[in-house]
């Protein structure tokens, strides 16, 4: 019978500190706009959840549609200007 010892180290050869690398640390940087955009929309949208939407409503609700649309654009565009260049 194995122990199961024999096979941690195999397991566990790369341990996980827990912390994010310096790369998704930047990439977290370069899509914050857009993280913070689709949390606006999300806000905008649980408000109405339980309720009709009046007008103000759906203004919110649309700016912060385009809000996730333009930042989604601009990451979009500066990832396509980096491969070009």
């Amino acid at each position: 019978m194995k122990s199961i010892a024999a096979l941690q180290a195999v397991v566990t050869a790369a341990p996980f500190d827990g912390e994010p690398s310096d790369a998704e640390l930047d990439a977290i940087d370069r899509e914050m706009r857009l993280i913070l955009a689709d949390v606006d929309l999300l806000d905008a949208q649980i408000m109405t959840i339980d309720r009709t939407p009046t007008e103000l409503d759906e203004r919110r609700i649309r700016r912060a549609r385009r809000r996730v649309l333009a930042a989604r654009r601009d990451l979009a565009n500066t990832a396509t200007a980096g491969e070009v260049a």
